[in-house]
């Protein structure tokens, strides 16, 4: 392969790479508790994680979700368990940046090496002015029917837009 041909595939790559990236989300660790001791590796443990919406600037949603330790969780390979909660709150003035789609998948964290994924969908229920966000997880194979939902209000004189 000539060395053009390789520019050209590694561009790709970084603006496939980039493209990916703005569906995922860093999380800021908020605290977290140990649930079971481990001797060899970490405790099992559930996390309190933080994420800034990307599009609604004055929204953070907070996501509580099961660490699995051990060995497997010192090394990466563990899977944690298809449970979270969430709980989204306006933390200063909201400023939507642009026009938002009626559903659209806002975090993404990967739960284990290949198959799972803890997912944050943002719906916008235009009636009543507000973003309702849901956190499920799903498998290449078959999801998880466990979820959790909440809702933040926005004031009726900011309305939000939607993507038509």
């Amino acid at each position: 392969m000539n060395s053009a041909r390789l520019r050209r595939l590694a561009a790709a790559c970084a603006a496939g790479a980039c493209c990916l990236a703005g569906r995922v989300a860093l999380a800021e660790s908020v605290g977290e508790v140990s649930t079971v001791w481990k001797l060899i590796g970490p405790n099992h443990k559930v996390v309190v994680e933080a994420y800034d919406d990307p599009r609604v600037e004055g929204v953070t949603c907070y996501v509580s979700r099961a660490k699995t330790g051990g060995i497997k969780g010192a090394v990466g390979i563990a899977e944690d368990l298809a449970e979270a909660s969430i709980a989204c709150r306006q933390v200063g003035p909201i400023h939507v940046r642009e026009a938002l789609p009626q559903q659209e998948e806002v975090f993404s964290e990967r739960l284990s090496v290949l198959f799972k994924r803890l997912q944050v969908v943002r719906m916008v229920d235009a009636k009543r002015n507000v973003l309702v966000y849901l956190t499920y997880s799903d498998k290449l194979i078959e999801g998880s029917p466990k979820n959790s939902v909440t809702a933040v209000a926005v004031d009726r004189g900011t309305p939000i837009p939607l993507r038509r």
